[in-house]
């Protein structure tokens, strides 16, 4: 990838291209916030990359997600990406994991000493708050996705600290869950600080969707830039990082 790295050489230099090209990001989720995030860390030159989703592509993600064509419809997310990564560029070693993200999941993979960063792009939250916990307690650096839904302001978009966010109802959720289990709240999020919009009804997404095991989910409308906005930023804060290193 030596000269589709040039402009980033210029930017970063050959020790952070080395520094990039060592590293390993496991990125939790594949939806608009974590297809945006892969994306960019792999045109950055990130060296490793993990992929980590359970579901397939659907008609509804078709307005903001990466991966959503209609050639790829009901495809697995995880391999969809891969591909496209894989294109973009082939000396980048991609891991494919097919799984849902439980308890005893994220406590391998914040006990994995081959990863450098996690981006937790998961939308549920019981996933999202073993996920933060276990990272927390091993010391693994992570970057928390907050809600993308119900937001137009790209404006408002910002990174802070999980307990200095604003307007945020997920990050509320998500702060009593974590102070539940004693868990910590130093640590990076990407969120937005613009009051969420009321959903709509809509005939096609009136029915609740369920995980995987069975808890209902919710469906927010979303706008196509705001998810991957999400993500970008996140890829930008996990480069910082490993840059400073």
């Amino acid at each position: 990838m030596a000269g589709s790295c040039a402009r980033t050489e210029i930017l970063v230099g050959q020790l952070g291209l080395a520094q990039l090209a060592e590293s390993h990001v496991l990125i939790a989720g594949l939806g608009g916030v974590g297809g945006a995030c892969a994306e960019a860390l792999c045109r950055a030159g990130i060296g490793e990359i993990t992929l980590v989703d359970f579901d397939t592509i659907a008609k509804t993600d078709l307005n903001r997600q990466l991966v959503a064509l209609h050639s790829t419809l009901g495809k697995s997310k995880v391999d969809v990406l891969y591909e496209r990564l894989h294109d973009i560029n082939p000396d980048t070693i991609i891991n494919q994991k097919h799984l849902f993200i439980d308890r005893t999941e994220a406590e391998a993979i914040s006990c994995n000493k081959d990863l450098t960063f996690v981006a937790d792009c998961i939308d549920a939250i019981a996933c999202k708050t073993a996920l933060i916990d276990s990272c927390a307690r091993n010391d693994m650096p992570i970057i928390s996705s907050m809600g993308a839904g119900g937001r137009l302001d790209p404006t408002k978009v910002k990174i802070s600290r999980m307990d200095k966010t604003e307007n945020c109802g997920l990050a509320r959720e998500m702060r009593r869950q974590l102070r539940n289990i004693h868990a910590s709240l130093k640590f990076s999020v990407v969120h937005s600080t613009e009051i969420q919009i009321k959903a709509l009804p809509h005939q096609e997404l009136t029915k609740t969707e369920l995980t995987p095991t069975g808890r209902p989910r919710a469906v927010n409308g979303a706008i196509s830039y705001m998810p991957n906005i999400f993500g970008l930023m996140m890829a930008g804060h996990i480069i910082q990082e490993i840059l400073k290193k």
